[in-house]
């Protein structure tokens, strides 16, 4: 097994199978469900966090994805999108491989992007809230001025729990006939060649610390200075759970 020499080779490099067009398929459908996750849980989390109302409710359901193994899901998903195919007039090609793969990593990212942001309002002290209200504040600005400035190390500790959810999750898709990083995965495993199987391994990994590396700093960027510590960790993100909703 020579992973060394398998990065070392030009022809990895180049071509639809080469590590630059897998890293960009990589990145593009995980941002791609990132993205659609922050969309659906970003505003339910705030709601429920300003607001207080249906948040066991929100959660709950928000929850439901996380207890079906995400290979799982995305196989459960895959005749749902061919069958939709004709009806919605895509390709059927679409719904074979990236319809169920990223649906699957949107479900899998709401959770934890929801509940941080809801975690995170309600962590901001009620009394500083009564206060902006009794100066004239109304709802919006204390959501924007108060509650997210303070909120934002828990609430951008979802998104790096998210991120390297669907990350990871992405590589399972290339069972799917998907693209990506997990392609030198799977057909180091079906061509019995170890060497194509570990650099993926390596790469997916690599792209994970990188990434989270890059969402820390914005993470501790975000974070008002008076609220920094040494260091802000992932500690700052909440799990999807039940200890946030309590």
């Amino acid at each position: 097994m020579d992973v060394f020499g398998f990065f070392l080779d030009p022809a990895n490099w180049q071509g639809p199978d080469g590590i630059p067009v897998r890293l960009v398929e990589h990145l593009a459908l995980s941002l791609a469900a990132v993205l659609a996750a922050t969309a659906v849980g970003l505003p339910i989390g705030l709601f429920i966090g300003h607001t207080g109302r249906f948040a066991n409710l929100a959660i709950n359901t928000s929850n439901i994805g996380r207890a079906v193994p995400s290979f799982a899901l995305m196989v459960a998903l895959l005749p749902i999108a061919l069958d939709l195919a004709p009806v919605l007039g895509y390709p059927p090609a679409l719904g074979l491989s990236f319809l169920p793969i990223f649906l699957a990593m949107t479900l899998l990212a709401i959770p934890p992007i929801l509940v941080n942001a809801y975690a995170g309002l309600r962590s901001v002290d009620r009394d500083l809230l009564e206060a902006g209200r009794g100066q004239g504040l109304r709802e919006r600005q204390i959501l924007r001025d108060l509650e997210l400035p303070l909120a934002s190390n828990i609430i951008v500790g979802g998104f790096r729990t998210a991120t390297l959810q669907v990350i990871a999750t992405a590589t399972i898709g290339a069972i799917l006939s998907g693209g990506g990083l997990g392609r030198y995965i799977i057909d180091g495993v079906s061509r019995n060649q170890p060497d194509r199987l570990f650099a993926g391994a390596v790469l997916v990994t690599t792209l994970a610390l990188v990434v989270d590396g890059l969402l820390a700093l914005a993470q501790r960027r975000l974070t008002p200075r008076a609220l920094r510590g040494p260091a802000v960790g992932r500690g700052g993100s909440l799990p999807a759970g039940g200890e946030a909703a309590a």
